[in-house]
């Protein structure tokens, strides 16, 4: 099945992109040579192939959580610009409607 002027405009609208006449052409020689890069791939046997999930057997590589105490509030508002008692003071971002 090759893809069409005529697709690539409906995909398109269906999207709501415009696309000059040239980048139409563009697109639909695109997607018809990964169409044809695709018919080539399904001509593999993958009979003897696992199927994948991840391309490596590597787990996940998170460190374990340990829970360490925080630094002290003080020293933490010393790196402060501005605060207010115990809290870091910010400019507002919210503004009035």
């Amino acid at each position: 099945m090759a893809v069409t002027v005529e697709d690539v405009r409906h995909v398109a609208q269906l999207a709501r992109l415009t696309f000059s006449p040239e980048d139409e052409q563009k697109l639909v020689e695109d997607l018809n040579a990964i169409l044809r890069y695709m018919e080539q791939l399904n001509r593999l046997d993958t009979t003897a192939v696992e199927p994948l999930t991840h391309v490596t057997d590597q787990g996940n590589v998170l460190r374990e959580d340990i829970p360490v105490p925080s630094l002290p509030r003080d020293e933490v508002l010393l790196n402060a610009p501005a605060r207010t008692e115990a809290l870091f003071r910010v400019p507002k971002v919210i503004g009035e409607r």
